[in-house]
């Protein structure tokens, strides 16, 4: 998870420059999120949501930061406030864009945190979840990477469970970092992480 921050936070830095509000406040966060000041982070992200009511893209960020602390945690207290700030305002954004193909995948990696965390309990609740967000992601946007990867990093889980074959899923793994050298994201603002996990999951692959 260091690595999609680090990334993240290196692509917005060189690209804001002294815009508007919103540039300047989400070039803000993103440094304090580079700097692992993740709840300062998060603040910030929240502040520009709740200034900027147009754009999914802060709120998507509370859910995103939240998340990936979530999974460098232990303490089941702190991981509960985490993820249901991280759910709490994907909520707003899903609301008014419930077929946005990066909020599904932020949804199912959301879920994908409660499972790593109590598998016992949350694994067969909410694994068919995971695989229908996915394949729902992939259907609106089959070239989004995050999309193909999310779901193949987590169907190798299952099968390396399982003791399942994974080359199937190591394809699609390939696949999406085919798609990450392709895509374009919208805004210097949109999601554009994942390459570097995706590249460390094919090299577990062989």
């Amino acid at each position: 998870m260091t690595k999609i921050i680090i990334a993240i936070v290196f692509f917005i830095t060189s690209l804001v420059s002294a815009q508007g509000q919103f540039e300047q406040g989400m070039g803000k966060a993103f440094q304090l999120w580079g700097e692992g000041k993740n709840t300062e982070a998060s603040a910030m992200f929240e502040r520009i949501a709740a200034a900027e009511k147009t754009s999914w893209l802060p709120n998507y960020y509370v859910a995103l930061v939240n998340t990936t602390t979530a999974f460098g945690t232990k303490d089941k207290e702190q991981i509960s406030l985490l993820l249901d700030k991280a759910q709490n305002a994907l909520d707003v954004e899903l609301i008014k864009t419930p077929n946005n193909a990066e909020l599904l995948v932020m949804q199912a990696m959301i879920h994908t945190a409660w499972i790593a965390f109590d598998p016992m309990t949350n694994g067969q609740k909410l694994s068919g979840t995971v695989m229908e967000l996915y394949a729902k992601a992939q259907a609106i946007a089959p070239e989004n990477p995050r999309a193909v990867f999310g779901k193949a990093e987590f169907e190798i889980g299952g099968a390396k469970f399982w003791g399942k074959d994974t080359k199937p899923m190591c394809a699609q793994i390939e696949k999406a970092i085919g798609l990450f050298a392709t895509f374009k994201p919208e805004t210097p603002f949109s999601p554009k992480w994942g390459l570097d996990r995706a590249e460390a999951a094919l090299k577990n692959c062989k």
